[in-house]
């Protein structure tokens, strides 16, 4: 089973370049760009001022640096990694004398990178403060005469700077001490790292990139790029800043529709749809609230052995028409699984063998046969090369054909284990085509199910981390045991996700293929409280893990918080879409949203749930629980109204009905109905109530937003709250004046 665990470390981390680049001498520069020339060897390293506050790292040979024109392979890389790849930023340089020798002022506003030639040196900062420089030995070495080019950065960390980013992890959010493989799946790394001395950092590349955060050398650390080109950006600011400026450089996730917003229910065994159908039903008279069917494996849909059309599994799907109108009469969607693959021995492998779309085995000129897996029901098969034009075409009109049939959304994971000796039709192999294969399988799913319409809204469900993986608004979360610990570490991997520039990853309430023996109704109600003030999550559609599994009083906490879940989607959906301009991520880690407070850093399983709402999950029996107010911020508890300054530790009552909630001065939370399925939300009047922390200072975060917030002679005037309940908090009046709705301070 699928259980998240810790992650091996690799003797292969880490590689060690030969030559160290001692010594640069300025070339030449324009409004965007500085040239160096690196020492007496052919080298060139260029400084770009991308955007206001980043800054782009590149070093190569001239004619690797500025090619003529790019390959179509090139280009189709360079799409995959990067948004934005030309400069919207101005720079302006200047050289001075230091003690330690010449260096080079590249300026962008109050940001600049000192650039020091003698020894080599570089340094960040913001107006007075550095952020980050150079490691004094050897900040840049190289390889790049060999057949395995190799570049090697080194920064020195101070004593107290924590590290967060780069991916997955079920263990302390900050990465400090790590050492990361981006080609080792064991890891699921991602590649922005971020500090919380307002710097971060991304390696352009597909290629396997190593970090060493401080594993060798305590305040070191190293990053090694397996590249002809070293490509890497800086950014500057807060983490939130930081998130913004990697996203739009590499990428933001669309938007979801509205039905995915509400609760799932996983089918756990491949047993017919009917009998899902079935269970849809039953719940639906229990009063349960869900909008989604989740399918399980092995694919209910897939390539025909004798034609590339898809077709439905028969054994599952004996009339899919008849199915999903039944599904749809209970105002459910299905979300089904499928795959990029043809089964091996069929008519159509050895097709798709001869035309050469399918992945091919260079020792053997064959394609190569990829034992079976849980999508293909355990028949060893080809994968589709989805890197030919052709094939990736027909993957696309095929996958949407089946949206055209009914299905709500794809399921896909396509982080395959491609050997080195495996190449595609454009010549990808190795690491590069381990990278590319499930960014382009993702994207193929995105335009069959989104990017025919406009605005482009949709989702595609995926496990799969790779470069690129926040252009895509929904990430399924992990497996993990029916215990306190398995809670906590589905937590964790979303913070650290969302440190990494994932918008949203979902939750399971409990695994199917885990004991339950520990599952009480006390921890199912808390994992359930978690997973309603998250991006989403699902039941699992299994006797000991539905809400009918336990007493009378568990399931009426059941009903409370499934109301809950469903008059905070406009808030969530509205986190989302604001993602879309910010990247911001659902749930906030204490690092990411207080970077300068280290007590909050260390209360590591709270999070800021949007910019409204501070959650400090009960990770543990009991009702007596603590949470720790960031400094900074005023805080309102949701429960009893009460304002508390920030930089305490409160010890609050927490029954199963609440949880530690704390709304942050100066935020609004928008409210909408409480509702049995999405299709009961009124378009027309999507929200109901309006709650306010403080003064209102920031205008509120909610789906297709329309109330804006503005502060004049000590009061706030607020308008788009027509008909909504409003309630304030203590020592604050309302007044009504037409659409615009003042709020005051009681005289």
């Amino acid at each position: 089973m699928l259980i998240a665990k810790d992650y091996p470390v690799s003797s292969n981390v880490k590689s060690a370049p030969e030559t160290a680049l001692e010594s640069l001498q300025f070339a030449h520069s324009s409004s965007t760009r500085v040239d160096f020339q690196v020492g007496d060897t052919e080298l060139q390293l260029q400084v770009e001022a991308c955007a206001p506050g980043v800054f782009r790292l590149r070093c190569a040979r001239p004619a690797q640096l500025n090619p003529e024109k790019l390959s179509p392979r090139a280009e189709a890389h360079t799409e995959m990694l990067l948004a934005r790849p030309e400069p919207v930023g101005e720079l302006a340089v200047s050289s001075l004398i230091e003690q330690r020798g010449a260096a080079w002022q590249i300026e962008q506003g109050d940001v600049r990178l000192d650039v020091g030639f003698a020894p080599l040196q570089i340094s960040l900062y913001k107006g007075d403060q550095k952020l980050l420089s150079s490691a004094p030995q050897a900040t840049l070495a190289a390889n790049v005469s060999s057949d395995a080019p190799l570049w090697q950065l080194n920064w020195q960390l101070s004593d107290t700077e924590g590290l967060f980013g780069l991916g997955e992890t079920t263990g302390n959010l900050n990465r400090r001490g790590e050492r990361l493989d981006t080609d080792s799946a064991p890891w699921r790394t991602l590649p922005l790292v971020w500090s919380t001395n307002g710097w971060g950092l991304y390696v352009n590349t597909l290629k396997r990139v190593e970090h060493d955060l401080g594993s060798s050398q305590p305040n070191v650390y190293s990053v090694c790029s397996h590249t002809a080109i070293l490509d890497v950006y800086l950014f500057t600011g807060e983490p939130g800043d930081i998130l913004n400026q990697y996203t739009a450089q590499t990428g933001r996730a669309g938007q979801p529709e509205l039905w995915p917003m509400g609760v799932w229910l996983d089918q756990v065994e491949a047993a017919p749809a009917q009998h899902m159908l079935s269970l849809a039903r039953h719940l639906r008279e229990q009063g349960l609230a869900f909008d989604v069917i989740r399918l399980a494996n092995p694919a209910v849909y897939g390539f025909q052995h004798d034609k590339p059309n898809f077709e439905w599994d028969p054994e599952r799907f004996a009339n899919p028409r008849e199915l999903f109108a039944q599904f749809d009469e209970l105002k459910l969607k299905v979300a089904a699984p499928s795959f990029p693959g043809v089964i091996a021995g069929t008519y159509q492998f050895e097709e798709w063998e001869d035309r050469g779309w399918l992945l091919m085995d260079d020792d053997t000129g064959e394609a190569y046969q990829f034992e079976g897996n849980a999508a293909s029901g355990g028949k060893p098969f080809g994968l589709l090369d989805l890197t030919h034009r052709d094939g990736y075409r027909l993957f696309v009109e095929r996958q949407r054909q089946m949206v055209d049939e009914g299905l709500g959304a794809p399921i896909c994971d396509a982080r395959f284990n491609i050997p080195d000796n495996i190449t595609a039709r454009r010549g990808e192999s190795g690491a590069v085509l381990r990278n590319i294969y499930p960014i382009l399988a993702r994207q193929a799913l995105f335009d069959a199910v989104a990017g025919h319409k406009t605005p482009q809204e949709g989702i595609m469900l995926s496990t799969d981390l790779f470069p690129g993986v926040q252009r895509f608004a929904w990430q399924l979360g992990p497996k993990v045991s029916n215990d306190w610990d398995g809670m906590a570490l589905s937590l964790r991997t979303a913070l650290a996700l969302g440190n990494s520039g994932v918008t949203v990853q979902t939750h399971t309430l409990g695994n199917p293929d885990a004991p339950t023996d520990k599952l009480t109704p006390e921890l199912y109600i808390r994992w359930l409280a978690l997973n309603v003030l998250s991006a989403n999550f699902s039941f699992q559609a299994t006797e000991a893990l539905l809400p009918d599994a336990f007493d009378e009083e568990t399931q009426k906490l059941v009903t409370h918080w499934l109301e809950w879940r469903y008059r905070l989607i406009p808030y969530v959906l509205g986190i989302i879409e604001d993602a879309v301009r910010s990247g911001m991520p659902v749930q906030r880690s204490m690092a990411l949203c207080f970077p300068e407070d280290k007590t909050a850093q260390e209360w590591d399983t709270q999070y800021m749930f949007g910019p409204a709402l501070l959650v400090a999950p009960v990770l543990k029996p009991g009702v007596d629980h603590e949470i720790y107010l960031p400094e900074g911020s005023a805080w309102w508890d949701v429960a009893t109204g009460w304002r508390y300054e920030g930089g305490q530790v409160l010890s609050v009552k927490a029954e199963l009905n609440t949880l530690p909630i704390f709304g942050r001065e100066g935020q609004i939370l928008c409210l909408g109905p409480a509702a049995q399925n999405t299709t009961e939300f009124n378009s027309a009047r999507l929200l109901e109530e309006v709650w306010m922390f403080g003064m209102p200072e920031q205008s509120p975060v909610v789906m297709r937003n329309k109330i804006r917030v503005m502060q004049m002679q000590g009061s706030s005037y607020i308008k788009g709250l027509e008909g909504l309940k409003i309630l304030p908090s203590e020592g604050l009046e309302v007044k009504r004046r037409g659409a615009e709705v003042r709020i005051s301070r009681m005289r």
